[in-house]
């Protein structure tokens, strides 16, 4: 009896836990603060924004505001819902907003996100539930950034130290998950919230279980020991055995999200454009594709999104051209006895750089460059390479927005630790027209100013541009209620179900 009473406690825990896995352990489950895609993930089931995207990412919607307008060009109201609360019971109200917001422009946080708020002139709490944001000239982006996590003003108000602050572990937000428990290197427990404003989640528990190595991620996602995973290529072709599909659904579409070999261009070495060029024409991209992604992927041509407004069709990719290349090495000053040396440094979160970075040191090889590889693991990877700028190359990749905001990447301002352009990209030009872009609110005429930047971008090789991997989720047959959209499948899990194991 007792043993029929623990199969079924036992069956019951299994079924109201989704099980997931993440590569690396969160830095900081601060939204402010949540740069790397760990933390950012984990962190977007805690908090919620303003507004966010609905489920075909085409058109702006409310989250935690039941209502917004512009007042005119330059002024924004957002009315707030009166339904939420935070974690720990207290109401969400406008006094959290401005609270947010203050502390995103103060000197006691660096935070790459602050960056979207220059335009702001005022935030103003007009009364318990409305908030009034008025710009200092027309901002393009202006209600996307109000997607941002809010954070409790009654938690935090009196926080000196909002970078090492405890809260950064133990969070409390407004979102459809709260945080139960988080081990380090082992397992990220998340607790549904059952005073959601939307509805409490049908799924109890959220599991992330941190697995540096992706072969073990991939083989406790075929034993069914994770409910949800992302599967490569190679796996999908030719690892994968008839029942694992009579166990699993496949959902599979273009990523929104490119990789890249970024050049450190503070360096004297990648200075000259004739080397960076060299550089793009030994590149294969083509046979990267074909090696890594078998058809599973595509040749990424620049930094937007493919089929929105910010993509320029015009731009192809160069193809490989190894005379050439030799050319302007030796015009550069290089040959077979002054070689071109360089370190490419990447992380292994993800099973496919390793191998993409062996590729691009072979292909390098033939054009004379010499290249060798350093692979770390992903915190340290951040923390030691990417952030402070040691680095002579960087094999990396970043999520893609359907409104790209090229001052976070690509303007000389942002060429500072902690922010988003790593590579110290810095064109006047390209300063300019970014600027000028930021307060047209036309999108047919910013449509062409985001073509123009693409081109120019592309032209100038701070990074090379290499794929667009497909996004290949697989998601246990026990889990109901998933609607696929453009945006992939998260965009209803609060409605998600689990079924009992089926043996």
């Amino acid at each position: 009896m007792r043993l029929v009473l623990f199969l079924l406690i036992f069956l019951n825990l299994y079924s109201s836990t989704l099980h997931l896995a993440t590569s690396a352990n969160p830095s900081r489950l601060n939204p402010l603060l949540a740069t790397d895609s760990s933390s950012s993930e984990i962190a977007g089931f805690i908090f919620n924004g303003l507004v966010k995207y609905d489920k075909d990412s085409s058109t702006i919607i409310g989250d935690l505001a039941s209502e917004f307008w512009y007042e005119n060009n330059t002024t924004l109201i957002f009315k707030l819902k009166k339904n939420v609360l935070w974690h720990d019971g207290e109401k969400f109200t406008a006094k959290d907003v401005l609270f947010t917001y203050k502390t995103l422009i103060s000197a006691n946080i660096s935070s790459p996100y602050s960056a979207e708020f220059r335009f702001v002139q005022n935030v103003e709490a007009l009364d318990e539930y409305r908030v009034k944001v008025t710009y200092k000239k027309p901002y393009f982006k202006a209600l996307e950034t109000w997607m941002m996590g809010i954070l409790p003003e009654h938690i935090l108000k009196n926080e000196k130290n909002m970078m090492n602050s405890s809260f950064n572990t133990n969070p409390i937000g407004t979102g459809a998950y709260r945080l139960e428990r988080l081990e380090h290197s082992k397992n990220i427990i998340l607790k549904a919230n059952d005073d959601y404003f939307e509805g409490a989640p049908k799924i109890k528990r959220i599991s992330f279980h941190v697995i540096a190595d992706p072969m073990t991620r991939f083989l406790m996602l075929k034993s069914q020991a994770l409910d949800v995973g992302s599967i490569e290529p190679m796996q999908f072709e030719r690892q994968l055995s008839a029942d694992f599909f009579d166990k699993f659904n496949i959902y599979e579409e273009i990523s929104h999200s490119y990789t890249y070999l970024g050049f450190n261009l503070r360096l004297e070495k990648f200075k000259n454009p004739k080397v960076r060029q060299a550089l793009s024409l030994a590149i294969n991209r083509e046979e990267l594709v074909e090696i890594l992604f078998f058809k599973h992927a595509k040749v990424c041509t620049g930094p937007f999104l493919p089929k929105t407004k910010a993509f320029n069709p015009d731009v192809k990719a160069p193809i490989q051209n190894v005379k050439e290349a030799k050319k302007l090495l030796k015009e550069a000053g290089y040959d077979e006895n002054n070689p071109f040396t360089f370190e490419i440094v990447t992380s292994n979160s993800s099973p496919i750089r390793p191998y993409a970075a062996q590729i691009l040191q072979h292909q390098l090889k033939k054009v004379g460059v010499v290249v060798t590889l350093r692979v770390m693991e992903w915190q340290a990877f951040l923390n030691m390479v990417v952030f402070p700028h040691k680095f002579d190359a960087v094999l990396l990749g970043w999520g893609l927005s359907p409104t790209p905001d090229p001052y976070m990447f690509w303007h000389t301002d942002n060429d500072k630790k902690g922010a988003f352009n790593l590579v110290g990209y810095n064109n006047p030009k390209m300063d300019k027209m970014i600027e000028k872009s930021q307060s047209i609110i036309d999108r047919e005429k910013l449509s062409g100013m985001w073509k123009e930047m693409f081109k120019m971008i592309v032209d100038d090789n701070p990074y090379l541009f290499l794929y667009i991997p497909n996004s290949i989720t697989t998601v246990d047959k026990r889990i109901k209620n998933i609607e696929p959209s453009i945006s992939g499948i998260w965009h209803n899990y609060i409605k998600w179900e689990k079924a009992e194991k089926i043996q």
